[in-house]
């Protein structure tokens, strides 16, 4: 009788939460290039065979932009498209109208595959690129008053746009943008509040801001709304730091390892996800440099959901 219980606590939980992967862990980039070569099909083989139930879009452009060509694709392999990530330039006064023209074109596609997030960040400037994971506030490269005006406005234009889409608009903080650290991203939320918009948290880019995701995940309780999984090699991070990598050096030099095999606390993170309520998707995500990885992304993709399932049934175990 013991054990029954066990097993329906254990399968609720496992319920909970669902995993999903991305075209980042093959090292395709936000631009037409030799990474865009590879086939989606062969990738979405390798999802669907690592045991992942959904997708990122990836890059505009990467996947068939066509509903009717790329929904027999994630049909036949059971993959729910999640949503796609649209970098905006939050400085610029005039990005609020090329964000919601982007929205737009992604969007509809978007919805036309029933997906449910559209992940909004600032886009990566060389300014901050030159300071990432070592932002110092007041001596760093920073928004100004009136650009965060411009914030404002942007979150709220495109909020519109994507609740015409019947879609969620999540911000993703982002490592080398304006908008990196816990800080900033506190002051985004404030100015941003108005919009109803939403929380992308992503673990590893949290950890590289010098943030803690347990304490953004208690803070955005009631914010947080999809979860990328990423983990940091703390070594390579430090290096990283001391020598004023840009985040694409890093990068090459595999600062984002196999999910498990980094410095990040998934079973406590987990536990602190159950607490705060949090049910739904987690994006599990490797960034790398294309053509430079010692692992075959179909290996770590395969190995880092193997751990994390391994962490959630842990958490069955133990309720």
């Amino acid at each position: 009788m013991t054990s029954a219980v066990t097993e329906v606590k254990m399968s609720g939980i496992e319920r909970r939460f669902r995993f999903a992967s991305a075209p980042d862990s093959w090292g395709v980039l936000d631009f037409a290039g030799p990474s865009w070569e590879q086939s989606y099909e062969t990738m979405l083989d390798e999802m669907a065979a690592a045991g992942y139930s959904g997708t990122e879009l990836g890059p505009y452009g990467f996947f068939p932009t066509e509903a009717a060509v790329l929904r027999p694709q994630l049909e036949s392999r059971g993959l729910q498209l999640l949503g796609s990530f649209v970098p905006v330039v939050l400085s610029d006064p005039g990005s609020a109208a090329i964000a919601v023209a982007r929205i737009r074109k992604v969007g509809a596609l978007l919805a036309a595959l029933d997906a449910p997030f559209l992940v909004m960040a600032d886009v990566q400037s060389a300014e901050r690129d030159a300071v990432c994971g070592r932002v110092v506030e007041g001596q760093s490269p920073a928004l100004t008053p009136e650009q965060w005006k411009n914030v404002a406005k942007i979150a709220s234009e495109s909020a519109k746009v994507t609740r015409d889409f019947g879609l969620d608009l999540v911000f993703h903080p982002h490592v080398a943008t304006y908008i990196e650290t816990p800080e900033e991203t506190e002051r985004f939320f404030d100015v941003a509040a108005a919009s109803g918009i939403g929380l992308c948290l992503d673990t590893g880019h949290c950890v590289y801001g010098g943030g803690d995701p347990i304490r953004e995940t208690e803070k955005y309780r009631d914010h947080l709304r999809l979860i990328h999984i990423k983990d940091v090699d703390r070594k390579i991070l430090d290096e990283a730091r001391r020598r004023g990598l840009t985040f694409d050096a890093a990068i090459a030099e595999k600062v984002f390892t196999v999910i498990g095999s980094g410095s990040i606390d998934f079973p406590d993170f987990f536990r602190t996800i159950e607490k705060t309520g949090y049910a739904g998707w987690l994006v599990v995500e490797q960034d790398v440099t294309f053509g430079k990885t010692p692992v075959p992304a179909a290996v770590s993709i395969a190995a880092s959901l193997r751990y994390l399932e391994g962490v959630v049934k842990g958490m069955g175990q133990m309720a």
